[in-house]
């Protein structure tokens, strides 16, 4: 076995789990995690006190409401198929729940949407402590493996722990003894309500990454208190609100990779009970390598199991090279898109599961295609012709396949994509698909190929604008910055601060120790990312000193040394610079998308040819048609 400490049992309390991976409650589907093989699958979650807990809304029902039991024991079946110990999340919003009339909290105030939070009396706690018992002896009762206590992330529990939240001055509030009190009491509670063979599991944040906040050695002193109450304890970090900690809740790509062990293996120390972590371990080497160290006795898996949910089985199967490698997008994350075009980029059942099937039909039919381009929206649709039985011939003009992909998985903070596209090179030359690189696909060609389908997925190129002084040899492209990085001088200007001009920037500054200005017309760089990547590369900048802004400036032309530029007002400003790189923006090869129609009545055109667009919508375009075609 490739990795057999991953997949030994573990003994919590009475229960054995078949293998050392937590699949963490993202996402209400759970179904396929149970299938891939992961040994506990948290079904999602229940809510504590109906009308006054939910993150979601005030009219989220009771999991066990006569109405709502049945779904809620399919729960524990869906997870039990497949051999999964199920668990489940018990969870209570405290101050940020959607409520009809007041929030719970530790304190009193007024929400900035008008909402009052009630600070909770003795009488309030009591009245909550009988719920948190009530929820798990239910979730006990109808037939759940264990219980998940959310004590993490900024809800009530927490909100208690935390000086950020927790003003009070009386035996609830100040030290940590008084702040941990009511949480204590919680655990009090579904211990009492559970009894002592029935396994209990608390997540719980390490720091807040939020401004005077919980410090981790209070963390890890209550997580000593709390032990006698609960089985294991699984260490993260941060908060859902408040943009600023959610993004070390869950990780962009600059960051590393499991950003919370250390501070769990600080906890794996101090106390005896299984430890989990979860964050950005992204691979079953990863996984393996904490576990057969003893840093930690199991690993949780959010996003990587999003990505691919058969991610244990192929490991346990030797396969591990077959794992699709989730590149931390965060657009799986409903705050991240503002609950707008949610999905994973790299897998697209995931929040499309009534419609896209978990396996590939072989089709009745097969029929020549041809797949024009070799980005991954191209790939993924010769992947998965192929794999239903179509003859897929694949060109691309250039010598090597990833389109955009290929460059940007040569930045420093794009290690996942670069994961990613050697995940497609290594799909696509296991696979049947008659790949044809250095073709530069014509009209004439594909229709001597004769195909019966057609997928045109020739993507965007550069936009190069009409600037003065743009043809010296001191200025590139960004696809050639990249290129050529060891090349530029000490200081440079980067005209364009989208999302690709931003990050060649940054990484010049913070990487390379270059003076960097990044130039736009616009008022906000990086403007086309999703919150919290947004978010995650402010705190970057802000932490680069050698990076610069000059937005809502032109460009008006470039010079030997400098680059001219001009405010709204048309004062102008010349920015010294020994190279230039112009980052403007890719634009559509529509042209010569359509070109290609007319060969075939079966012809699609998917990925950036259509417009400039992210990753997801590539491979779901791709993925999709080919598995109808």
């Amino acid at each position: 076995m490739d990795f057999p400490h991953l997949f030994s049992p573990l003994r919590i309390n009475r229960v054995t789990t078949k293998n050392r991976i937590v699949a963490t409650p993202t996402g209400d589907f759970f179904e396929d995690k149970a299938l891939g093989g992961a040994g506990i699958v948290i079904t999602g979650h229940a809510i504590v006190e109906p009308g006054r807990s939910s993150y979601a809304s005030p009219d989220e029902p009771d999991a066990f409401f006569k109405y709502e039991v049945e779904d809620t024991r399919r729960r524990v079946l869906k997870a039990h198929q497949a051999g999964a110990k199920a668990s489940l999340e018990i969870f209570h919003g405290g101050l940020h729940a959607r409520v009809k009339d007041f929030a719970r909290g530790p304190s009193s105030f007024v929400r900035e949407d008008g909402v009052e939070v009630r600070g909770m009396s003795e009488a309030d706690m009591a009245e909550v402590l009988e719920l948190w018992g009530r929820t798990a002896r239910n979730a006990r009762d109808l037939g759940f493996d264990m219980v998940f206590l959310h004590f993490g992330h900024g809800w009530l529990p927490a909100q208690f722990l935390s000086p950020r939240t927790n003003f009070r001055t009386d035996e609830y509030g100040g030290s940590l003894e008084n702040r941990a009190r009511f949480p204590l009491a919680i655990l009090q509670a579904v211990r009492a309500a559970v009894g002592p063979d029935f396994p209990v599991d608390m997540r719980i944040s390490a720091v807040e990454w939020m401004e005077n906040s919980i410090s981790f050695e209070d963390t890890l002193a209550f997580i000593r208190l709390a032990e006698p109450y609960i089985d294991t304890v699984q260490i993260s970090a941060g908060v859902d609100i408040g943009i600023e900690g959610n993004v070390h809740l869950a990780t962009t790509n600059f960051e590393e990779h499991m950003p919370n062990v250390p501070w769990a293996a600080r906890v794996k120390a101090e106390v005896q009970i299984p430890v989990s972590v979860v964050g950005a371990i992204m691979t079953p080497d990863e996984a393996e390598n904490l576990i057969a160290s003893g840093v930690v006795d199991m690993v949780a898996l959010g996003r990587p199991l999003i990505a691919d949910p058969e991610w244990p089985r192929k490991a346990q199967e030797g396969r591990a090279d077959e794992i699709v490698p989730c590149i931390r997008c965060l657009q799986c994350y409903h705050i991240s898109t503002n609950r707008r075009n949610v999905g994973c980029s790299v897998n697209p059942r995931f929040w499309n599961e009534e419609f896209v099937p978990r396996q590939l039909t072989i089709t009745p039919r097969p029929r020549r295609t041809v797949v024009v381009g070799g980005g991954p929206g191209g790939i993924t649709a010769a992947l998965t012709a192929a794999q239903r039985g179509h003859e897929v011939v694949l060109l691309e003009r250039e010598d090597v396949l990833g389109g955009q992909l290929q460059y940007v998985a040569r930045e420093h903070y794009k290690q996942d994509i670069k994961a990613y596209l050697d995940y497609l090179l290594r799909q696509i030359a296991n696979s049947k698909v008659d790949v044809r690189t250095g073709v530069a696909a014509t009209p004439e060609a594909v229709r001597e190929l004769a195909p019966d389908a057609l997928v045109i997925a020739v993507g965007a190129t550069e936009v190069v604008p009409p600037i003065v002084g743009l043809g010296q040899p001191h200025v590139m492209t960004g696809n050639e910055a990249i290129l050529r990085e060891d090349e530029l001088g000490d200081r440079v200007v980067v005209v364009g601060a989208g999302s690709i001009g931003t990050e060649i920037g940054l990484e010049l500054a913070r990487l390379r120790g270059k003076d960097v200005t990044l130039v736009d017309i616009g008022t906000t760089y990086a403007p086309q990312g999703n919150s919290l990547y947004r978010e995650a590369l402010r705190q970057k900048i802000e932490d680069t000193p050698t990076l610069g802004f000059r937005l809502g400036r032109r460009c008006l032309r470039i010079e030997a040394g400098a680059v001219v530029v001009a405010d709204a007002d048309g004062v102008e400003e010349a920015l010294p610079a020994d190279h230039v790189v112009v980052s403007v923006g890719m634009r559509a090869r529509d042209d010569l998308a359509r070109s290609f129609y007319g060969i075939t009545p079966e012809t699609v055109v998917v990925g950036d040819c259509v417009r400039p667009r992210i990753i997801m919508d590539a491979v779901f375009e791709g993925h999709t048609y080919a598995m109808n075609l």
